[in-house]
């Protein structure tokens, strides 16, 4: 099957919005459900962190036998547990039913990088045989529409909580998915499923660990200001309404999107690293910058010039990885990265939190000067390190 007739880039970008659509509504309704149910915050705690640890360790899974068990029947596999987790919700069984469910990896309340999905398609996208430009453009697109699903989802989800709506919008997707899967191409296996490997990782072992270790400190970083703080800060610095707040962070959302879209113009034209530094580093300085802002609407130029550029990084980053490993070491490569970053982000809220007894603005600082350090690391360890050619098509076994 020739790179042009190759329906995988369709299938998996109507998977992510099907799947976008399904966890913005459990972003917003997941924690008022179990609340509404009587469940203390620790069973919450509990619930949540379940689905975290699914995500980890299915990871984890799929970075080491992944690609042996096949790269479409783990998909969907993922996608029967989600159907597993929408009936658990939608039918009223006790939550703690949900939480070994969740396990299997399949729960998110991420839109975009949503766990061992993510995993899975950023493999297969990097896999169509396609040129490199046309596979950041994938990237850039497959971001995008995760942004605008999530958000739809999310007002879909600012209706009354309701377990059937929850459980019917995740059992609807998975269905989706199985559906979809179905329609995935033999070349989105690993070029050589099934064969014993020593170790996880070979050839791409010590690049992958060190852009491993540095994508967990760009995520650390990034917990410190999530946008639950941020609009907390805006209110208690300038005494903003959730009327401005709820605007700021809607204008901000619709320049991700764009700047997503664009980030595949900018990388195919300067490069992959370069837009992955160049780009995040103005944005980490705006960042860095907010808390000195001596008024609301100077505050919210510098978060909205932040949300124009702090996001291009992410396309980039995914087809950065996929092709600096062989194609192989993808599946590993991508659920380690990936891991990387699941695994680091939710210390980010807790440490800002002690952080804030010393001063409201130290979040920002540590923020901003870790992923300006983050930043700079990458350049110095990767600017040398060249990428391969594209890799001549492959055809359908």
């Amino acid at each position: 099957m020739s790179a042009a007739h190759d329906p995988t880039v369709g299938v998996l970008l109507t998977s992510q919005a099907f799947r976008g659509l399904g966890y913005g509504v459990a972003a917003v309704q997941l924690g008022a459900l179990m609340g509404g149910d009587g469940l203390s915050a620790t069973e919450v705690g509990l619930v949540l962190a379940a689905i975290l640890v699914g995500s980890f360790l299915t990871s984890l899974v799929l970075a080491r036998w992944g690609d042996r068990l096949g790269r479409r029947r783990a998909y969907a596999g993922l996608y029967a547990a989600l159907l597993l987790c929408g009936l658990v919700i939608a039918t009223g069984l006790p939550w703690w039913l949900l939480a070994v469910a969740a396990l299997s990896g399949a729960m998110s309340v991420e839109v975009i990088e949503s766990g061992p999905f993510t995993t899975l398609e950023q493999v297969m996208l990097a896999g169509t045989g396609r040129p490199r430009k046309q596979v950041v453009r994938g990237f850039g697109l497959y971001n995008a529409i995760a942004a605008v699903a999530g958000t739809l989802g999310a007002l879909l989800g600012s209706l009354p909580a309701d377990r059937a709506l929850l459980g019917g919008m995740l059992a609807g997707t998975a269905v989706a998915g199985l559906l979809l899967t179905l329609r995935l191409p033999a070349t989105v296996e690993a070029p050589a499923p099934g064969l014993p490997q020593s170790r996880v990782l070979a050839r791409s072992r010590g690049p992958v660990a060190r852009l491993a270790s540095l994508f967990a400190t760009d995520s650390l970083a990034g917990g410190f200001v999530i946008q639950a703080y941020i609009g907390y800060w805006l209110t208690v610095r300038f005494g903003a309404t959730t009327h401005t707040i709820g605007i700021t962070f809607a204008v901000a959302g619709i320049l991700q999107t764009a700047s997503l879209l664009a980030a595949p113009r900018v990388a195919n034209r300067f490069g992959l690293l370069p837009t992955m530094v160049f780009t995040h580093l103005p944005a980490n300085v705006m960042l860095a910058a907010v808390p000195f802002a001596p008024s609301l609407a100077l505050a919210i130029a510098l978060l909205l010039g932040r949300a124009c550029l702090s996001s291009m990084d992410v396309p980039a980053r995914q087809a950065y990885v996929m092709a600096m490993v062989p194609p192989e070491e993808r599946t590993a490569a991508a659920a380690i990265t990936n891991t990387a970053r699941y695994l680091t982000r939710p210390l980010g809220p807790a440490l800002a939190g002690v952080l804030q007894s010393v001063s409201l603005a130290a979040p920002f600082l540590f923020a901003g000067v870790a992923k300006i350090g983050y930043d700079l690391a990458l350049w110095r360890f990767f600017r040398h390190v060249p990428l391969p050619a594209d890799p001549p098509p492959r055809r359908a076994r």
